[in-house]
C-alpha cells in the first residue's frame, strides 16, 4: 500500500489544507473510498498515528482518505467557514481527481470519532445521495450544548431543527424520497458521550430510520477506537460490496 501525505488548495476555505490517503497498490482501480474523520483536538494525521488503520486495510481494495477537519465539526458555520461544503466539494473533489477512486455513491462511505462521528452522520444525513454508508464512534450528538464562544460561532443561536441537528436531518431524510445510507453507531459504556448516542439511537428508532447501534465496554480513548474501527471497516465493506484481495 502507499501512504500519501497530500497538500492542496481549498477554494471553500481559501487556504491550503492537508490529508493522508492510503492507496492500494496491487490490484487495479478504481477503488471505493472511506472518508475517515478525526476528533476535535486532533488533525488529519491522528488516525494514522494512533491506530493500525494502515494494517487493517492492507488486504482491502479500498482507499482511506483522512482529511483535516480542524475544529470545525464538518458543518457550515453560522459565523465562519463553510466547513461542510469544504469536505463535500474540496476534499471529495480532490480525492476523486487525484486518486484512482470510484466517483459514485456506491463507492463512497464516511466515518469518524467524536467530532468526526458527528460530522460523518451529519454529512451522510444531509447528503444521502453521496454516501452508501456512514459510521460514528463515540459521536458528539449535540455539540452546541457546550455553550462557549467557539461553538456559538459554529452553530449559531438556534441549532435545534437546523442543518446542524442530526435529529432534524434524520427526520427530514425519513420523509424524503432520497436513498438512506446504511448507518452504524457505537459508543463505549464509560464514554462521557454515551447519553448523546443513546438519544440519537432512540430518535432513529422512533422515526423507524434503519441503523445499527452498539454499546461496548470502553471510554473515550484510542484503545476503544483502534478496536472498533475494525468493526466499521467490516460494516462498510458489506455496504460497498468489496472483499479482501487475493493473497
Amino acid at each position: 500500500m502507499a501512504l500519501i501525505d497530500a497538500r492542496f488548495y481549498s477554494k471553500t476555505l481559501n487556504k491550503h489544507v492537508g490529508l493522508f490517503a492510503i492507496i492500494p497498490e496491487v490490484c487495479p482501480g478504481p477503488f471505493p473510498v472511506f472518508y475517515l474523520l478525526h476528533g476535535l483536538s486532533d488533525d488529519y494525521s491522528t488516525w494514522q498515528r494512533r491506530t493500525r488503520i494502515e494494517h487493517y486495510v492492507r488486504d482491502l481494495p479500498l482507499i482511506v482518505v483522512m482529511p483535516d477537519g480542524f475544529r470545525d465539526f464538518y458543518t457550515d458555520h453560522h459565523d465562519g467557514p463553510a466547513s461542510g461544503r469544504y469536505l463535500m466539494e474540496d476534499v471529495i473533489g480532490f480525492s476523486e481527481h487525484t486518486f484512482p477512486a470510484v466517483g459514485t455513491r456506491s463507492g463512497r462511505c464516511i466515518g469518524g470519532l467524536s467530532m468526526g462521528g458527528y460530522g460523518s452522520l451529519r454529512l451522510a444525513l444531509a447528503y444521502p445521495e453521496m454516501f452508501v454508508s456512514a459510521n460514528s464512534h463515540s459521536g458528539a450528538g449535540f455539540p452546541w450544548k457546550r455553550p462557549d464562544p467557539e461553538r456559538q460561532r459554529i452553530f449559531g443561536p438556534a441549532p435545534e431543527g437546523s442543518a446542524h441537528d442530526l435529529l432534524a436531518l434524520a427526520s427530514n431524510l425519513k420523509k424524503s424520497a432520497e436513498p438512506i445510507p446504511e448507518l452504524l453507531i457505537d459508543c463505549g459504556t464509560e464514554d462521557f458521550l454515551i447519553e448523546d448516542n443513546r438519544a440519537i439511537h432512540a430518535h432513529f428508532d422512533q422515526i423507524e430510520l434503519a441503523h445499527e447501534y452498539h454499546e461496548f465496554p470502553g471510554a473515550h480513548d484510542w484503545d476503544y477506537w483502534d478496536l472498533h474501527i475494525r468493526d466499521a471497516l467490516e460494516f462498510h465493506c458489506r455496504a460497498l460490496g468489496i472483499m479482501k484481495k487475493e493473497q
